[in-house]
């Protein structure tokens, strides 16, 4: 395999939320994840949507390009269970809010975190999947 991971919690199945720095190795055309992600299920939270198309200099084409690829992903919107994890999140552990909505998406729909931010390892209560390569 091209990649190595350090899971802190390894889940069975096929339904991954991935993080927005996931979703940027994809656009940057990374095999490994790629490859890793193949046959899953995956969801993102509303979060990385806005993250990935508010970068300030994307063209016409980039746009259109993460729309493409965004359209194959379930997306996690924000509604009542989101909010209030987040809220408890940030008091807790004092994300940041971006990472807050993520890992409470997560928490919310029972669905582990794929991610190279390793902010997340002290988070409990999160099924975090973290890679290392």
């Amino acid at each position: 395999m091209l990649w190595k991971s350090k899971k802190i919690c390894v889940m069975n199945g096929n339904k991954w939320l991935v993080d927005t720095n996931i979703l940027i190795a994809l656009t940057s055309g990374r095999k490994d994840v790629i490859s890793l992600l193949e046959g899953k299920n995956i969801f993102i939270s509303v979060i990385s949507e806005i993250e990935l198309l508010s970068w300030p200099k994307l063209s016409a084409k980039d746009v259109n390009l993460i729309k493409q690829m965004l359209s194959e992903f379930t997306v996690i919107e924000l509604n009542g269970y989101v909010k209030n994890e987040t809220i408890k999140l940030r008091r807790k552990f004092g994300l940041k809010l971006p990472d807050a909505l993520i890992a409470a998406s997560s928490i919310a729909n029972d669905l582990p975190l794929l991610t190279f931010d390793k902010g997340f390892k002290r988070l409990t209560g999160l099924n975090l999947i973290l890679l290392d390569f």
